[in-house]
């Protein structure tokens, strides 16, 4: 019961919102209309029941005027439960999607907002495969909350209904055995109130497994799938280093897994199928066993026999419910532990941000950016690198070096915002607008142009202007291409993407440019060419570097070194330029 009232909490904190939302009025019309239908079903369901007795009692009274007229009553009823049946699946999907649609969007904007895609990596990504959590368990999470709810709504309308009608026809026909009346007030509804509890009993004790075993097989399915898109998204570096039999190997290894606890799920199914099947075989024929003594004793006709069975049935159906959704219920506890789980690690992750040490200001001093007493360390908290008193001045660039693994790139992430490990300030210009170029570039799939504007909007810069920064950084025979869609990170060898990041920084002409080995795969002339091009064509930022080649010095008025000092390294001014 704990772990009930725990999962039903977190059902209604994960649905809540959408309800209370700016789309809550049409979501709420559309969910009172859904119950409104399911109600006037059960509503059907309690006349149809009482047509049972009427029209039974005139097929046994050969009594062809009422047979016709209970005939056409029957076809009223179908034609009302037929167009009720059919709105509601229509409704219910209409609410689906609008309800999908904003809880997708909320979490897009939770998962994207602030960095925190990128800080979830750094914690061990604790919610493991969100594409999958966004794109999959919120959609099952939306479908199985509509439908085991409505369900149960059904069922709890139905039970009250019908309990009464099977109330009365105990009163009206006794339990007879032998000719010996037993006053059993309400025998019927105790015999369907005992066979349901000793049905949901054994479900649970057979399938309670089901729960966990649904969640490992989303979580093995989404790391199979992410395998795949690696491989695919890796071909290349695969097929050179002839790595197929390992990347086979390693898939199928993963696939195991998958195979594996499905196998498991399948033992557990098999095992309640057997009870699930046989229960609702017995359901058949046991009401018809609990009535068959008042039938046979004379106490009630054919038709009460129907209706009485009738009324057995859905009170036993409604009773029933848990065993008959049962698997839903484990799929759907698998979903919701995993948007909960999804939630946990995105508010873990804005607590650790919000709680850093590290700030980054934008203050209206001067222009430049200022590091102060800032010591940097590890996601494990083993400190990585110390700077203090550290300006990257107006105008005057500079080249970063140090040793591989020394932390050069994790001193532009705290510049960027990203890295809340640690402490220190730092602080930049107000209103600067401050890019930072990673080595591999990102590019959306999509139309060249937008590729090179992201991440402005597509048609923010004139088609005559993208060519101009394409043939600037040599890359002249993409200006044909500008409006074609494609996978730019795999048509593009890396120089030529890294050309294109270069491309970006001219159109967005920022005031400050971090270069974090953006043009390492080029050779040292095509590279000299483009420094070139961004000193005269970006006169007025500040360029500041991380590279190796000496022949960067030549582009760069001063330079920072990592050195080793202890447990990390410190950052500090070259003048030497022997000592860098």
């Amino acid at each position: 019961m704990k772990g009930l009232s725990v999962l039903l909490a977190t059902i209604w904190r994960l649905a809540l919102p959408y309800f209370r939302s700016e789309d809550r009025w049409p979501g709420r019309l559309l969910l009172a209309s859904v119950i409104l239908i399911e109600l006037a079903i059960v509503a059907i369901n309690v006349l149809i029941n009482r047509w049972n007795a009427r029209f039974y009692n005139a097929l046994q009274d050969r009594n062809w005027d009422t047979f016709i007229s209970e005939l056409l009553f029957f076809c009223m009823l179908a034609a009302a439960y037929i167009v009720l049946a059919v709105y509601q699946l229509y409704l219910n999907q209409w609410l689906q999607i609008r309800w999908r649609r904003w809880m997708t969007k909320r979490y897009l904007d939770r998962w994207l907002s602030r960095s925190n895609h990128y800080r979830m990596q750094l914690l061990g990504d604790a919610a493991d495969n969100p594409d999958q959590r966004i794109a999959e368990d919120v959609n099952q999470f939306i479908e199985r909350t509509l439908y085991v709810g409505v369900r149960v709504l059904g069922a709890v309308v139905t039970l009250l209904s019908f309990v009464a009608i099977l109330w009365s026809l105990s009163a009206s026909a006794p339990l007879t055995i032998s000719g010996v009346v037993w006053a059993i007030p309400g025998y019927l509804v105790w015999a369907a109130l005992i066979y349901a509890l000793a049905g949901t009993v054994l479900t649970h004790l057979i399938g309670w497994p089901l729960a966990q075993l649904n969640f490992q097989q989303q979580r093995y399915e989404a790391d199979f799938r992410f395998n795949l898109v690696r491989v695919r998204e890796n071909s290349e570096q695969i097929a050179l280093l002839r790595g197929e039999d390992a990347e086979t190997g390693r898939l199928l290894d993963r696939f195991g897994r998958v195979v594996g606890n499905w196998m498991q799920i399948m033992s557990r199914l098999k095992k309640l199928t057997f009870l699930t099947a046989g229960y609702s075989q017995i359901s058949v024929i046991f009401p018809y066993v609990v009535v068959s003594p008042a039938y046979f004793s004379g106490a009630m006709q054919l038709g009460g026999l129907m209706q009485t069975a009738s009324a057995f049935n859905s009170v036993q159906t409604s009773l029933s419910v848990f065993i008959d959704v049962y698997r839903q219920l484990a799929e759907w506890t698998a979903v919701v532990e995993r948007l909960a789980g999804f939630d946990r690690a995105i508010d873990q992750t804005r607590r650790v941000a919000e709680s850093s040490s590290v700030t980054v200001t934008q203050d209206g001093g001067k222009d430049q950016v200022v590091i102060a007493n800032l010591d940097l360390q590890r996601p494990d908290g083993k400190s990585l690198i110390a700077a203090d008193d550290v300006a990257f001045a107006d105008g005057h660039h500079t080249l970063l070096t140090g040793p591989s693994g020394a932390g050069k790139s994790t001193l532009f992430r705290a510049i960027g915002g990203l890295w809340p490990f640690g402490s220190g300030q730092i602080r930049i210009p107000e209103d600067a607008r401050v890019m930072i170029l990673p080595q591999r570039p990102y590019f959306p799939v999509g139309p060249l142009a937008a590729a090179i504007a992201y991440p402005a909007e597509p048609d923010a810069f004139a088609p005559a202007r993208l060519a101009e920064v394409l043939r600037s950084v040599g890359l002249p025979a993409l200006i044909a291409r500008l409006d074609e869609d494609a996978h730019w990170n795999r048509i593009l060898s890396l120089g030529e993407q890294q050309r294109l990041g270069v491309a970006r920084a001219l159109l967005q002409q920022p005031d400050f440019l971090f270069l974090d080995e953006a043009t390492a795969s080029l050779d040292e002339a095509s590279e000299a060419a483009l420094y070139k091009l961004l000193q005269e064509q970006l006169a007025d930022t500040t360029i500041i570097s991380i590279g190796h080649r000496s022949t960067l010095a030549a582009f760069h008025r001063r330079r920072l070194v990592l050195s080793p000092e202890q447990d990390r390294h410190r950052l500090g001014e070259v003048t030497d330029p022997a000592k860098a």
